[in-house]
């Protein structure tokens, strides 16, 4: 499926084929909720990195977490440092993959069937989990990929 986003101030646009494009992941943790996240949490998208193509790549600027051990992540969040907005993440150790922010995706997304909440026990007080039946909850990482979810619920495309 093709996806097309932008940056709210659309200075950045892009494209990217995905074959995870059910946005069914909410991450709780610290890094997504500060860095993306609304409503207490983030919803990335699983795409192919060398189809990956960027109008206004001039406004885009880099972060790279600073995790528990004092240590950068080699995750590098893409976002328009002209507003702000969070697109999406690459990760050098898994090269072909990037991982578009849902909601930077202007294209139509699939509601998912079941959601996975991760990173739960980083979750502040505040945030209330709006878990249905059948919806998988993890303290920390599930115990299943991205792809692998899409495989078992029937959602590539």
């Amino acid at each position: 499926m093709l996806l097309k986003g932008s940056c709210h101030c659309r200075a950045v646009r892009f494209s990217v084929q995905s074959h995870a494009p059910v946005p069914f992941m909410r991450c709780y943790c610290s890094i997504c909720r500060k860095t993306a996240g609304s409503g207490g949490f983030a919803i990335n998208l699983g795409a192919d990195h060398a189809t990956l193509k960027v109008q206004g790549r001039e406004h885009l600027n880099v972060y790279r977490a600073r995790l528990r051990n004092g240590r950068r992540s080699q995750g590098q969040r893409h976002f328009c440092k002209q507003c702000g907005s969070p697109l999406w993440l690459w990760d050098p150790r898994w090269p072909e993959l990037v991982h578009p922010h849902a909601g930077a995706i202007d294209t139509p997304l699939p509601e998912p069937p079941k959601v996975a909440h991760i990173m739960l026990g980083s979750k502040p007080e505040w945030v209330a989990v709006q878990r249905k039946r059948g919806d998988d909850a993890f303290d920390e990482y599930p115990d299943y990929s991205l792809a692998q979810w899409h495989e078992r619920h029937r959602q590539t495309r």
